[in-house]
């Protein structure tokens, strides 16, 4: 037997075997390391949400969901927006001081533009979902209303007295980010 050693192959398996090893090391490294990343359903739970408010007509109201929420965008009418002055006796917190809302949206409407509510459909109560009642009658001047335990909203989200919510609607972050287009989830004014 020849006690000379071929360098050159040893020095070739050796390179061979560092560079499968590491390629192994990076195939589990890599979803490893993926696995510690948000899921896609955790990115957009708390994703801002667009909203496209173009076809929505006077007393109209449509629901888009953020957050797992119901947030309604209802289009009030000048009828709505007349009542909001007239029953500011009957309402618990009108001027929202102890109610959650963006300080944009702390003013008799509760919006940025006087037209459009935007607010979190969940009754302040115990978490149910008040239905929209926009007719105005002589003994209900519209708004919304928790069939779960009675308590009563005007068309500004405002809590009536005597009723088991305790505080008006949230009214969450938002923005217009076009003439027609609502996002949800960012602050800020259009």
């Amino acid at each position: 037997m020849s006690s000379d050693v071929d360098n050159s192959r040893r020095r070739f398996l050796t390179a061979a075997t560092t560079v499968v090893g590491g390629a192994g090391v990076v195939a589990v490294a890599v979803p490893f390391l993926a696995s510690w990343n948000p899921s896609a359903r955790a990115k957009s739970a708390g994703a801002p949400v667009e909203a496209n408010i173009s076809k929505l007509e006077a007393g109209q109201q449509i629901i888009v969901k953020w957050q797992g929420k119901p947030v309604w965008i209802v289009r009030r009418d000048d009828e709505a927006l007349a009542t909001l002055s007239k029953i500011e006796p009957e309402l618990r917190d009108v001027m929202s001081d102890e109610s959650i809302q963006p300080a944009y949206a702390k003013n008799e409407h509760r919006s940025i533009k006087p037209e459009y509510l935007v607010v979190v459909g969940i009754c302040t109560h115990l978490g149910c979902s008040p239905t929209y009642r926009p007719e105005i009658t002589a003994d209900w001047m519209g708004g919304f209303f928790c069939p779960c335990h009675g308590s009563k909203f005007d068309f500004a989200g405002r809590v009536f007295k005597g009723v088991p919510a305790p505080t008006n609607l949230v009214i969450p972050p938002h923005k217009f980010a076009a003439e027609n287009v609502v996002l949800i989830g960012e602050d800020g004014e259009a």
